[in-house]
């Protein structure tokens, strides 16, 4: 089943300039998810990209605003007021596939891709999906495997 109404409502006028994507039960952290759209919201598409890129190649660190108990400093200035972060890596290239969906969605109606601006980004918790640990471990132990449900909306700026 998918998903047709999102988080946010917007008037009838602005539905030409607007590109969506979502991502159901994508297999990342809610945590992670939650500050990448916290980073990114406000932000051009193509610097969000670069940017999560970077993050996935360990070059810059996410900041962790929300979710830092126990999480080290990273070197260098701080990003967003904070120098605490980690480098998520499946949750960054999976954020940059999503932004690459909105890309062409914009494409698809018209709309320039350079000139995006992420007017909304946000994380919901997904379905987990349960497996049964390994052999050798506690037998009959199930593991319940994280997921998210992640959805962007960009408009076009008009400059």
């Amino acid at each position: 089943m998918s998903k047709k109404n999102y988080n946010v409502q917007f008037s009838l006028g602005t539905e030409k300039t607007i590109a969506k994507a979502i991502a159901n039960n994508a297999p990342v952290s809610l945590k992670y998810s939650t500050e990448i759209s916290r980073e990114i919201k406000g932000k051009r598409v193509a610097w969000a990209i670069q940017f999560l890129k970077a993050v996935a190649e360990k070059t810059r660190h996410l900041p962790l605003r929300r979710y830092n108990k126990e999480v080290p400093h990273r070197k260098g200035d701080a990003i967003s007021h904070t120098k605490t972060g980690r480098y998520p890596k499946r949750c960054a290239t999976k954020w940059v596939e999503l932004l690459e969906q909105l890309k062409a969605n914009a494409d698809y109606k018209g709309l320039n891709a350079e000139n995006l601006i992420i007017i909304h980004a946000f994380a919901s918790k997904g379905v987990g999906r349960t497996s049964h640990q390994k052999q050798g471990k506690i037998s009959g132990k199930t593991h319940v495997k994280k997921a998210a449900h992640l959805e962007v909306i960009a408009r076009e700026n008009a400059a």
